[in-house]
């Protein structure tokens, strides 16, 4: 039996692609492993959405294939989006790699490692659109938490976004397909189960109903035996007022929502072709937090759009000032070939870029300080991840921590938790991003 190791990068949508081809492998008789030292076969599962993720999968390609001198290894397959940007070029210039499949082109792994194996060159390139959207996956995630996909590519065309050409248009899944996989994540023993697509708020909108079916998914959802059901990504002008009704009303749906707002300026946001501005996104949160107490909020920002004035950029950080937005990812404007924004004029330059993101960051260092200090005294339901070594201390994640972006809680208990327990913490301190705390009732 042919022993196979992956890397997957990226996205968490990309990881459920991953877990996706390690089911097919294993059923083929592929033995999975995760020493790349024992692998007769490796698969790196790219991304590539921006210059640093780009850089991050060549580089990853290029360690792996060291193991043909190093290991046991044979051939090399490389999968995802990098395969579907730069198909000719991977061929042309990474001889180390034996086998590509595009990102239409899962389902042919298989074909892929027996080919890299016997030492063949094979490329699988489908089209983007007819890529599987159903399927077994061996899960990569902990056995309490599972990402759930409910749909897969882009038809937002925003300007200085890549993915459409590197995922295809949006397609969501049947409903029925995704209540059958939800089931068998609850009798599994999933207790966070994280609802993920680039825009989870048009679900529905492109099936023959063409109506968003999102707040019908999510009430079915919380009949199931799931204790969390955590929502990414809502684009801001997709929220509904039943939606809101719905995240308010279940309990089950943790009160924290990623929703990339990108800008406030809105000649800024018109130039990425996105919709809103500043006023129309703080009338949103406020009628967010108004009805739903406990909120916590995330979003995503780009610094540095080409033509970005001082006072546009102001205006963004006085927006965070007022808003308060707990959670804040900024990133600087990445000129991506093949984009509209990579062709505008007035770019800005890389310094500015990042003196603006710096200024953004420590700004909104303070906001995430003074939110960890309005927890201090209170008791956290916090879901137990495991037990930290170096510190010595328990550590898990609360409703407003999502996986690997945020912070933890780290805390003390005789009660001996195990990773998947829900346990009561009383917060009594802060440390950087994280909290320290002690299992109630010690």
């Amino acid at each position: 039996m042919p022993k196979i190791g992956l890397i997957s990068l990226g996205c968490a949508k990309n990881l459920v692609d991953s877990e996706h081809m390690l089911f097919l492998l294993r059923t083929a008789g592929w033995e999975i492993t995760e020493d790349m030292a024992e692998a007769d076969v490796g698969v790196v599962n790219t991304c590539g959405f921006i210059e640093a993720a780009k850089s991050e999968a060549i580089e990853t390609i290029l360690e792996t294939a060291q193991y043909k001198q190093s290991g046991c290894m044979k051939g090399l397959v490389v999968t995802g989006c990098l395969v579907q940007r730069y198909a000719d070029e991977i061929r042309a210039e990474l001889p180390e790699v034996d086998a590509i499949c595009g990102t239409g082109s899962y389902e042919n792994i298989v074909e892929a490692a027996n080919a890299a194996l016997g030492g063949q060159k094979a490329a699988y390139l489908a089209d983007m659109a007819s890529a599987a959207l159903d399927g077994t996956r061996d899960r990569l995630t902990p056995p309490y938490t599972a990402y759930f996909k409910i749909a897969e590519g882009c038809s937002n065309r925003c300007g200085y976004c890549i993915i459409p050409k590197l995922r295809g248009p949006y397609r969501s899944r049947g409903m029925e397909a995704l209540l059958e996989e939800a089931q068998a994540l609850a009798e599994s023993g999933v207790k966070e189960l994280i609802v993920i697509a680039q825009d989870i708020t048009k679900y529905g909108m492109d099936l023959p109903e063409h109506k968003r079916l999102l707040p019908e998914l999510l009430r079915r959802l919380c009949r199931m035996d799931f204790t969390w059901v955590r929502l990414h990504y809502l684009y801001p002008d997709q929220i509904t007022e039943e939606l809101i009704d719905v995240i308010a009303s279940e309990e089950k749906i943790v009160k924290y929502l990623d929703i990339p707002l990108q800008h406030v300026s809105r000649r800024i946001l018109r130039a990425m072709h996105r919709p809103g501005d500043g006023e129309e996104f703080a009338a949103l949160i406020a009628n967010l937090r108004a009805r739903i107490p406990g909120l916590v909020l995330r979003t995503s920002l780009i610094v540095g759009l080409p033509g970005e004035t001082e006072d546009e950029f102001a205006a963004l950080c006085s927006f965070l000032q007022e808003t308060q937005i707990e959670r804040v990812g900024v990133f600087e404007f990445s000129p991506e070939e093949g984009t509209e924004a990579a062709e505008l004029p007035d770019q800005i330059d890389p310094e500015t870029k990042a003196n603006r993101r710096l200024i953004v960051e420590e700004l909104q260092s303070g906001v995430l300080d003074d939110y960890n200090t309005s927890r201090h005294g209170e008791t956290m339901q916090v879901l137990c991840e495991g037990f930290d070594e170096e510190q010595q201390l328990w550590f898990g994640r609360t409703y407003a921590d999502s996986v690997e972006v945020d912070g933890h809680v780290y805390f003390e208990s005789d009660a001996a938790p195990q990773p998947g327990d829900f346990v009561p913490v009383l917060i009594t301190e802060s440390l950087g991003a994280d909290l320290l705390g002690v299992q109630k009732g010690e």
